[in-house]
């Protein structure tokens, strides 16, 4: 698997070399005193003028959701302009499926099953947390790119999820704003 992992990364920095990403203007909203304000996730610093894309390959905590992106051939859609919500599951949440469900899920041959699990976390739009509390107190859901809704909940101060088969998510770090939308860090992968 981490040889899966190390040649998606490295095929992933290769794409967003060669593909041209959008050039990284920094907006008013995304600066405080002169400096980008950044969320620290996976050991690295999340820049508001990168990218989804642009971000994700530093975290250490998302290796797993990068090389999956990449086997799904979803990196030029999440480095396109969006705005993109993305719920963003860890290595360790990808971790609690079942063994061997992310080795066979990053085979080609699985590359429409995998694309469905993926865009399933991605709503289209920018989503704050207070705006994901908001559909949360009104007892809403929302509508997946994967075209599937997702259920969303409020306890103990933290948004969650549950999917379509029930299972839950936390966010754990919400608003990681990218410059085409923005990150809440989940800890489980969710299923259409």
């Amino acid at each position: 698997m981490r040889k899966i992992v190390s040649a998606a990364l490295a095929g992933a920095a290769l794409a967003l070399a060669a593909g041209g990403m959008a050039s990284a203007r920094m907006s008013a909203a995304h600066m405080m005193g002169g400096k980008e304000h950044t969320v620290m996730v996976g050991g690295a610093a999340m820049y508001p003028s990168k990218t989804i894309i642009q971000n994700a390959v530093n975290s250490k905590d998302h290796t797993t959701l990068v090389a999956a992106v990449k086997a799904a051939g979803l990196v030029d859609t999440l480095s396109g302009p969006g705005p993109f919500t993305v719920f963003a599951p860890t290595n360790a949440a990808f971790g609690k499926l079942p063994p061997g469900t992310v080795d066979s899920l990053v085979k080609p041959e699985n590359k429409a099953t995998l694309a469905k699990i993926l865009t399933y976390h991605v709503v289209a739009g920018r989503m704050s947390s207070a705006d994901l509390m908001a559909r949360a107190r009104m007892g809403g859901s929302l509508t997946t790119v994967e075209g599937e809704p997702l259920k969303v909940s409020a306890r103990n101060g933290a948004v969650w999820l549950t999917d379509a088969k029930g299972g839950m998510a936390r966010v754990t770090i919400p608003n990681v704003n990218q410059s085409n939308g923005v990150i809440h860090v989940v800890d489980a992968v969710l299923m259409p």
